[in-house]
């Protein structure tokens, strides 16, 4: 097995003294996989991202991009590398899709620097790797949820693009995503999962927080599983998602049925 991406070793975290919100939370981010951290609202999901890119300290533990341990790392550092999908974000101007997808070469910009031929060229590319090419000239205010989705996906791509010559071939590429299909309608839905699966087979690695199961079973090489209070449980897809596991998750009778053999989640 290749060395992670990214390690999570024993990560304790909480907003109030004596209140962890994530307690002992241990794993690793492998190349090339995506990893699906579930659990219900208020597990400490959106938390742990925050914590991953750097935004928040841990009480205790340690968090390491290819065995560095993160606080080693400038945000430009990281930014280069690590991009986030959040759930959604205001645009308070209206930009083009292809200017608001472009901002995601910031990080590998000097101060008040200027993006080249090459850095659009990127942008173009994400543009098309998500399948809005068309829309590039689109302001932002007039596109659909889910094409404002598939654009925050764009500009998370031309981020963790290294310029020529700036990265070596084994940089990290990794994505973390917020809960992105949590307003998205069924075919965006697919839509973006069969764009997940592409980035990992061309050497993206993903981390994405969903509270869906269903969505988990489509995409998922690992789970984490979380629920408050409780130790998370972390391992490959096929052996973490279980009825059992499921049931305590969400405290709810599950049952895992095969339709065409895939899992599928029923509940009552």
């Amino acid at each position: 097995m290749s060395a992670p991406i990214l390690s999570i070793r024993h990560l304790t975290f909480g907003y109030y003294p004596g209140q962890p919100v994530l307690q002992d939370v241990h794993f690793s981010l492998q190349p090339s996989r995506v990893v699906v951290v579930l659990g219900a609202n208020g597990a400490g999901k959106t938390t742990l991202l925050s914590l991953l890119l750097g935004w928040l300290t841990a009480w205790s533990g340690e968090i390491a991009l290819q065995g560095t341990p993160l606080p080693q790392l400038s945000a430009r550092e990281r930014g280069r590398c690590m991009a986030l999908v959040p759930q959604s974000e205001h645009t308070p101007f209206d930009y083009t899709a292809l200017e608001y997808v472009l901002m995601g070469r910031a990080p590998h910009l000097p101060p008040l620097g200027m993006p080249s031929a090459s850095d659009i060229e990127m942008a173009q590319q994400a543009l098309a790797q998500v399948g809005i090419a068309p829309l590039a000239g689109r302001p932002v205010p007039q596109l659909s949820g889910g094409e404002r989705q598939l654009m925050l996906l764009a500009r998370a791509l031309t981020q963790i693009s290294p310029t020529n010559g700036e990265a070596p071939d084994n940089a990290p590429r990794l994505l973390l995503l917020d809960e992105p299909t949590a307003h998205l309608d069924l075919h965006n839905k697919a839509r973006l999962i069969a764009i997940m699966r592409r980035l990992r087979d061309a050497g993206v690695t993903l981390l994405m927080t969903n509270h869906e199961p269903d969505v988990a079973l489509a995409v998922a090489d690992d789970v984490l599983l979380m629920a408050a209070g409780a130790t998370p449980q972390f391992g490959a897809a096929e052996q973490v998602i279980t009825a059992d596991a499921l049931s305590r998750l969400y405290q709810l009778p599950i049952r895992l049925i095969e339709v065409d053999g895939r899992k599928r989640v029923l509940w009552t």
